[in-house]
């Protein structure tokens, strides 16, 4: 039950804003907001013991379950508004944190840049709010000293991920001093904050990871700049503040730590997941493993010279442990470089065995080639037990080697032994995190996946690396559910997932089984207050060829656009194939080129902005683009009159995740097409036709080269499930004769 007090802030503070900034009600956000709050009403309220470790008895008696609301909110419904008048005066009635996730960088910053202080100014209410990032966002100052303490030759040698020792030793270039003694002085006058976001320029990748460090490599309290840390002191701001503004893969990473290490304690928190759709894929990719076997054999290599020039380094203040360590880890290299070169072999024979997509395979295929099922063969699989306890040694070895030098920061007798061992330890922290990756992938190999469960997906492929390639071992779980309920549904006070689309077919099925959420999950659809009939047409041409025909529907699509383009309307052409976007192009000739802007020739928010200034200077504009701008890009009005696509956009058949989920799925006895395949196609369908209305006021119209939307069983399914848009099917002013489409 929902408490008085609440229920009459929560009022109050809706009434203010529509009164302070002369806006009308609506129903859709009325209904999102009483549908949260009643939803997590059933959050228990905090106690001094809240903290405490909660059993499993307690986890699985119906009185703890963490509530949990899924919302599907139409555009137009003004849903940050409502999750946030619905949840944060609750929350801090409760004691409890909010932390805000959101999938994309431009939602985040619209959230903290306007829509938050646009409430606090409007609304009445009183809450504190921050916005949280990873620690590779941030400056550390211990690297940034040592460098422009000219120790380059010695602390830019420290690779991250496997490089060899002598290709980074080297001394700064004129133009990258500049660039830090620029960020000292900004430092020290207090204009800057070591936040990359906030630089007043770009900095190159290359230029900021000599300056920032992963968690592995830090040093933590026992770091000289410790008390001056930018990722510690927004840390701590964090833990302060009623709302913490962060992203999907910040909240997986914290999670994946144990939860509480960077964000507030999962008990002690209410969850808005924003863009909710990602969490899926995005939890599977934080839980991931992968590695590469030649690189990895290279990265040996460079782990025994670094080790030997670390035990080799008189200005430490005590070696004798790190050269006992070294050597030990010398010779088990040398068993692992052993091991893994069989393994090499092994693997590239079942590259060569495997059959390709199409039945047959050569030595020049590059494509992934996944287990079925997940399941390795025997041979492979005992190799990979070898692997493991072998790696599992190297990471404890360089953690021990890492203590060590912890030690000798804080315990040296001289300034010079502590600054040395700071120097190693970002490097000696990066490799033992490597051999733990590895360790990790191999263990996934080894062991057999759990009865009654989904599989994990494992896969080779290959890439390739300038005149040469590499075989690289992956797997993921297909299902991001077993992860989620044990990281967050079983341990939060309370979450909330929301998005303009997040069902399929009229149901969450798809997403309750992907994200694994509870049975007591509560559902709301609210629908868009855009009048879709009055506001767009679908229109459906006539093609007389099946869209698997690549070469006839491109040809089609060529004849047809000139036909159903009107160059006084700004456009969006949606590709579910790079090859046929391509195709396409080349095949409309320099007029047309000329007025289309293709992805692959711009970055995204650059091809948005030229995209405008054609617009605003009434110059015809065409944007070319595959699935990134097919959700998240926003061009109201003038701006996007007409959506095409090209056709109904299925998921890629060799994806390994995928099709190790479908093979799963069919074990099931269900049919992998009808569960998987035609509902995520009328989700993305959904998300790309959202294109075109984005206000009341907008209108236009979508053209879809696919006729499987009319002539398929399945398609008449998804085409219910598209907004009520008039429809258009086979004008015959489009009519092809059936020669231009073959």
């Amino acid at each position: 039950m929902l408490a008085d007090v609440v229920k009459q802030e929560i009022q109050q503070a809706y009434k203010q804003i529509l009164a302070n900034k002369s806006l009308r009600a609506r129903y859709g956000q009325r209904l999102m907001i009483a549908e949260i709050a009643r939803a997590l009403s059933e959050v228990p309220m905090a106690t001094e013991d809240s903290g405490a470790e909660v059993g499993n008895d307690a986890v699985d008696s119906p009185a703890t379950l963490a509530p949990v609301c899924v919302i599907e909110a139409g555009t137009g419904t003004g849903k940050t508004l409502a999750y946030i008048l619905g949840i944060l005066p609750l929350a801090r009635y409760l004691g409890k944190k909010v932390v805000l996730a959101t999938a994309t960088v431009a939602l985040q910053e619209q959230i903290t840049q306007r829509d938050l202080p646009d409430i606090l100014t409007h609304s009445g209410l009183s809450f504190s709010y921050t916005l949280a990032k990873g620690r590779g966002r941030y400056l550390c100052l211990s690297r940034l000293d040592q460098l422009l303490q000219g120790n380059a030759s010695e602390n830019a040698m420290f690779a991250l991920f496997g490089e060899l020792v002598e290709d980074e030793s080297k001394e700064l270039g004129n133009t990258d001093k500049a660039l830090y003694e620029t960020m000292l002085e900004k430092i020290s006058r207090g204009a800057w904050h070591g936040d990359r976001d906030e630089w007043d320029g770009v900095i190159r990748d290359s230029e900021w990871s000599a300056v920032t460090v992963e968690a592995g490599q830090c040093a933590g309290q026992k770091c000289s700049n410790y008390s001056r840390c930018f990722f510690y002191l927004a840390r701590e701001q964090v833990q302060k503040v009623d709302c913490v503004i962060a992203n999907h893969d910040l909240v997986l990473v914290d999670l994946a730590l144990g939860g509480g290490a960077i964000l507030p304690a999962p008990q002690d928190t209410i969850y808005i997941f924003d863009e909710a759709h990602h969490l899926p894929a995005k939890t599977n990719q934080h839980f991931s493993a992968n590695t590469r076997l030649r690189g990895s054999l290279l990265w040996l290599e460079s782990c025994s010279k670094t080790l030997l020039r670390l035990a080799g380094d008189g200005k430490l203040h005590d070696t004798g442990a790190i050269v006992r360590e070294q050597k030990e880890l010398d010779a088990l290299i040398t068993q692992l470089t052993s091991h893994l070169g069989e393994a090499l072999l092994l693997i590239e024979s079942l590259m060569q065995l495997a059959p390709s997509s199409d039945g047959h395979r050569t030595a020049t295929d590059n494509e992934a080639f996944s287990f079925e099922l997940g399941v390795v063969p025997d041979a492979l699989r005992e190799q990979s037990v070898q692997m493991v306890s072998r790696f599992y040694r190297l990471t404890r070895g360089l953690k021990e080697i890492g203590t060590g030098l912890r030690r000798q920061m804080e315990d040296a007798e001289t300034l010079i032994g502590r600054q040395h061992a700071e120097q190693w330890f970002p490097l000696i922290g990066g490799m033992a995190s490597r051999a733990e990756g590895s360790e990790k992938l191999w263990q996934a190999f080894a062991t057999p996946d759990a009865p009654g469960r989904a599989p994990s997906a494992r896969w080779i492929s290959r890439i390739e690396l300038g005149d040469s390639s590499d075989l690289v071992l992956s797997c993921s779980p297909v299902l991001a559910a077993q992860t989620l309920t044990e990281h967050l549904w079983n341990n939060c006070a309370g979450a909330v997932l929301t998005s303009a689309t997040l069902s399929a077919l009229g149901t969450f099925d798809v997403l309750a089984m992907r994200a694994g959420l509870p049975n007591h999950t509560v559902y709301h659809q609210i629908n868009s207050p855009f009048d879709y009939a009055k506001a767009a047409r679908l229109v459906i041409p006539r093609l007389h060829c099946d869209p698997s025909d690549t070469r006839a529907h491109t040809a089609a699509i060529v004849s047809l656009f000139p036909k159903v383009i009107d160059k006084n309307e700004a456009s969006l052409m949606l590709f579910s194939s790079r090859r046929q976007m391509q195709d396409v192009l080349e095949a409309l000739g320099s007029d047309w080129q000329s007025i289309i802007l293709c992805q692959d020739d711009y970055q995204k928010a650059q091809l948005l902005n030229f995209h405008r200034l054609r617009v605003d200077k009434g110059e015809p504009s065409i944007i070319f683009g595959l699935a990134s701008f097919a959700e998240g890009v926003d061009l109201p009005g003038k701006y996007c009159e007409h959506v095409l696509i090209a056709k109904i956009p299925f998921a890629v058949p060799n994806d390994p995740i995928e099709a190790t989920l479908a093979q799963w799925v069919e074990q099931q006895g269900k049919n992998p097409f009808m569960t998987l395949s035609v509902p995520e196609a009328a989700f993305r369908l959904v998300q790309a036709s959202g294109r075109l209305l984005r206000s009341e006021s907008d209108t236009g119209r979508i053209t879809l080269f696919d006729e499987r939307l009319i002539s398929k069983f399945y398609g008449k399914s998804i085409l219910a499930s598209l907004p009520p848009f008039s429809r258009d099917f086979y004008p015959k002013e489009l009519d092809l004769p059936v020669t231009e489409c073959q």
